[in-house]
């Protein structure tokens, strides 16, 4: 009998807020179907992707609309923007969102406002608060006084940090150089005094952050979520391999941190499985990959990363952002993708059937609850 995970509830445990209804209405749709941003990408290419063109029939299903671009924009026209988001929310069946809500911070909804369809947490994405308070504070004392505080200080809806280190300057994080780290600030600095953007990539700056944030992270015991492998062109894919953590790993004062390696570090899946599978603060998560990639390559990244990672450090999350068809999407290929696999680890003689059925449970739910919220019943926590 095929494993049938839709009674599950996912506790996403990495996604983004959804684009204001004027952002959306001036947003390319196509756009958030790849991680290029090349006008002819966009434009042109994204449509013959596989990730597209079965993302139109899966859309279709439940919105009631042709399978094509043009049925999905008039889905969305009859809709409307909470109309939309209402059905695709409710099929996708989520127990929680917990977002990074520091991707086009300007142009998106509150997280409070994402409560609507699931209890909603954040995560602090510490170069996005570095930019901020840069311009904030013209010393670099005043800046490290701002940056400790606002980690340490950190609200309820808060449950742990996030690090976009690889797209700036790599995940090869080294030991901060305090000297260095300032005359970064003050460059930064220099740029807000004249209004400029400022943004954080030099990497003597992007180290302390991440070390600090790492400091923080251990006294209090919370986990931070580091992007790692593919993603936007902004990256070098080289210096996205998870292997480049290591060190942190290695360093007992940050033992106590629960570092877990976003969108199961693809192509580099197996190479974070095995950092999940020796090192005890080491978790893994599968979105991204999933839903963007093939079916085939879909269960390549579950299967990779269930060949040595333990089932207890494995976790799923959507990595939606901009758009609620993304949501559904993640969650809908979520389970169908760890269904498949686990039916296969069945077969193979790795699992029983109740234990792949306890798999799903833990890696869609219950993983992330105890990681985040320390219990698996982790709605009482506000009751």
């Amino acid at each position: 009998m095929p494993l049938d995970l839709s009674h599950i509830r996912i506790l996403d445990h990495h996604a983004h807020n959804l684009l204001t209804p004027d952002a959306m209405r001036k947003f390319t749709l196509t756009a958030a179907f790849t991680e290029g941003y090349a006008e002819e990408i966009v434009s042109q290419h994204v449509t013959q992707t596989l990730f597209f063109k079965r993302s139109l029939r899966q859309l279709a299903e439940v919105l009631n609309c042709e399978p094509t671009l043009e049925g999905l924009l008039d889905a969305r026209e009859q809709l409307g923007y909470e109309g939309l988001a209402w059905t695709l929310f409710e099929a996708g069946r989520f127990a929680a969102l917990l977002l990074d809500d520091g991707f086009m911070p300007d142009r998106i909804m509150t997280t409070a406002w994402h409560n609507r369809f699931a209890p909603t947490y954040r995560f602090i994405r510490i170069e996005y608060l570095a930019e901020q308070l840069i311009k904030q504070h013209p010393t670099w004392q005043a800046f490290v006084e701002a940056f400790r505080a606002a980690l340490a200080m950190r609200d309820e809806t808060v449950v742990g940090f996030k690090s976009i280190v690889a797209y700036r300057t790599g995940l090869d994080v080294r030991p901060p150089n305090d000297e260095e780290a300032q005359a970064a600030f003050a460059a930064l600095r220099a740029r807000a005094e004249r209004d400029l953007p400022v943004r954080v990539a030099l990497k003597p700056l992007n180290d302390w952050l991440v070390w600090t944030a790492l400091e923080v992270a251990a006294h209090d015991r919370v986990p931070i979520q580091f992007h790692t492998g593919f993603g936007d062109p902004d990256l070098d894919l080289r210096l996205a391999n998870p292997l480049h953590l290591r060190p942190l790993f290695e360093r007992a004062e940050l033992r106590s941190v629960p570092i877990v390696l976003l969108h199961a570090g693809y192509p580099y899946t197996r190479e974070a499985g095995y950092l999940a599978a020796v090192y005890p603060n080491a978790y893994l998560d599968l979105g991204l990959a999933i839903p963007y990639l093939s079916r085939g390559g879909m269960r390549f990244a579950a299967r990779a990363a269930l060949e040595l990672a333990p089932i207890s450090k494995i976790m799923f999350s959507t990595d939606a952002h901009l758009i609620p068809e993304t949501f559904y999407l993640g969650a809908r290929c979520g389970r169908e993708t760890l269904a498949e696999v686990l039916e296969e680890a069945v077969r193979n003689g790795d699992l029983t059937t109740s234990e792949a059925e306890r798999a799903a449970q833990d890696i869609l739910h219950d993983n992330a609850a105890r990681l985040y919220f320390g219990r698996v019943d982790w709605q009482s926590r506000s009751s």
